[in-house]
């Protein structure tokens, strides 16, 4: 388990003060207690210091599934049930205790019913086939061979009750609540008669589905999102912060993302703006906009029309309207003047030349910060492939120079940070997009142009052949602009955080919680 609020400044700073020797843990973070999911003592948070990080705590798997057991044994003392059906209960409920002690109190049957457990279960699993007993799924009728029966009556051989579960848990992912195969039975299966029945592998994936719904069934709990990572990460923030804060945490795999929406990294913008900037540039709604700059719509009928000639004297083929193209005014106006306009004035005009510029406006400004955007988006997977160019940078140095393998990771360190800042601003151009125009949007805009100089000045050093000759003054150069860009970024992400969390900002958009 690691906590913490590290931030990539922080990161590169204590690099260089400790001779490049990452430190992935404070041993000075102060703990505090979380009794309500169970974490008890366990769980440990920094102070949160910059305004644009926040606090939080990895937790790796077999801490949920002590938290889990933390709190299975503490409902089953108070209510006088096994630990396992303890945590069915507590799983129907969503592992809110307070609200299942307080309703089992009441009533305590219907909560064993629609949670699925059975106090005395010894009526339940593996019976002997009953005389007469024909299965109603594959209609065996044999004597021989197991059956399964719950209290609902619905017996099925046993073959059948494996082959319906396995297919449950394997293939459908279900582990909260199985139902009894009896069509229109809502009887819940309980997990010792799963047990007694499915193959070892099917039920170690229905407890590791159990736990996957642990983290789930729990709004201040995320599963990382990076491949074959088992860790959690907790964050006490409510999610209706998440407008005035971008919660982004680091996994104890190196994986950055966002807290609140489980996206990647994407600060300064909120997930708000985030879904709205993806959503602008993955449907249809900038073809419609290319669409209204480059044609125009009849006054009467609305149809689309596109020019494809040179006279102006336009007629809708639908609705037969005769408009002209250059102001958009009925052809009846025009006079003699049949193929020159010169009416830029009339208000039957000025509406339609209006839209249509707007349309051309917000096009133009879209892709300005589109192709931005993509820019920065392309330039980072290209500055991911200088990790292996940096290896072999890093290798060319120690051959060339008296630099050990610790003094010359300097390089990668500063290909991370490059990476990092990529990635800010990439998203500050979706954050500036919908910025309304005033003062503070300058001031954004200036942090930001400082911070993409300073990142193509960084980029282009690390692109630069290795000079036997000129190590000394490369290493330096690399250290002084790395510290500096993580400086600029810091900047930006303060500024930004801030403006946040004071309303500084003036949106043209509302955007709501993900």
């Amino acid at each position: 388990m690691s906590s913490g609020s590290m931030s990539e400044d922080d990161f590169v700073a204590s690099d260089y003060e400790d001779g490049f020797d990452s430190q992935e843990e404070d041993s000075d973070m102060e703990y505090e207690q979380t009794e309500d999911i169970g974490f008890s003592d366990m769980v440990t948070e920094k102070q949160r210091q910059k305004a644009y990080e926040v606090d939080f705590t990895v937790l790796p798997l077999t801490e949920i599934q002590a938290a889990q057991a933390s709190a299975s044994n503490h409902v089953a003392g108070i209510l006088g049930v096994t630990q396992d059906q303890a945590a069915a209960l507590l799983r129907s409920f969503k592992w809110n205790k307070e609200r299942l002690v307080e309703r089992y109190m009441d009533h305590a049957q219907e909560i064993l019913d629609q949670s699925g457990v059975v106090l005395d279960d010894t009526k339940l699993r593996l019976i002997k086939r009953p005389k007469g007993f024909v299965c109603m799924i594959c209609f065996d009728d044999s004597p021989n061979g197991g059956a399964v029966g719950l209290r609902c009556g619905h017996v099925f051989c046993q073959a059948c009750y494996d082959q319906y579960l396995t297919q449950k848990i394997i293939e459908e992912g279900e582990c909260r609540k199985i139902l009894c195969p009896e069509t229109g039975c809502n009887v819940v299966i309980d997990e010792p008669t799963i047990k007694s029945v499915v193959q070892p592998s099917v039920m170690e994936r229905y407890h590791q589905l159990q736990d996957r719904a642990y983290v789930e069934d729990l709004d201040n709990l995320r599963w990382c999102p990076a491949p074959n990572c088992e860790n959690a990460v907790e964050c006490r923030l409510p999610h209706s912060s998440f407008t005035t804060i971008v919660p982004t945490v680091l996994c104890g795999c190196g994986y950055k993302f966002c807290f609140g929406c489980g996206q990647g990294d994407h600060q300064p913008a909120p997930c708000g703006l985030v879904k709205m900037w993806q959503k602008k540039c993955a449907d249809d709604s900038e073809t419609a906009n290319w669409i209204s700059a480059h044609t125009k719509e009849c006054s009467k009928c609305q149809s689309t029309i596109e020019k494809n000639g040179g006279c102006n004297h336009m007629t809708c083929r639908k609705c037969k309207y005769e408009f002209c193209w250059v102001c958009m005014g009925p052809w009846s106006e025009h006079g003699t003047s049949w193929y020159n306009c010169n009416r830029y004035e009339e208000s039957s005009s000025t509406d339609a030349r209006d839209q249509q510029a707007k349309s051309r406006a917000s096009l133009e400004r879209y892709l300005h910060y589109y192709n931005r955007f993509a820019n920065h988006e392309q330039s980072a997977k290209l500055d991911r492939d200088l990790y292996m160019k940096t290896e072999k940078k890093m290798e060319e140095m120690q051959r060339t120079s008296d630099l050990s393998w610790i003094e010359v990771q300097f390089l990668k360190k500063a290909v991370d940070v490059l990476t990092s800042c990529r990635m800010t601003l990439r998203w500050t151009y979706a954050f500036a997009f919908y910025l309304a125009r005033d003062n503070m949007t300058e001031l954004f805009e200036d942090n930001q142009r400082d911070l993409e100089v300073a990142v193509e000045a960084l980029s282009e050093l690390l692109e630069k052949p290795i000079e036997k000759e000129k190590i000394p003054e490369l290493r330096q150069q690399v250290l002084d602009k790395t510290v500096y860009v993580g400086s600029r970024r810091e900047v930006v992400l303060e500024d930004t955080a801030k403006g946040l969390a004071d309303g500084r900002w003036d949106f043209f958009v509302e955007f709501g919680k993900v």
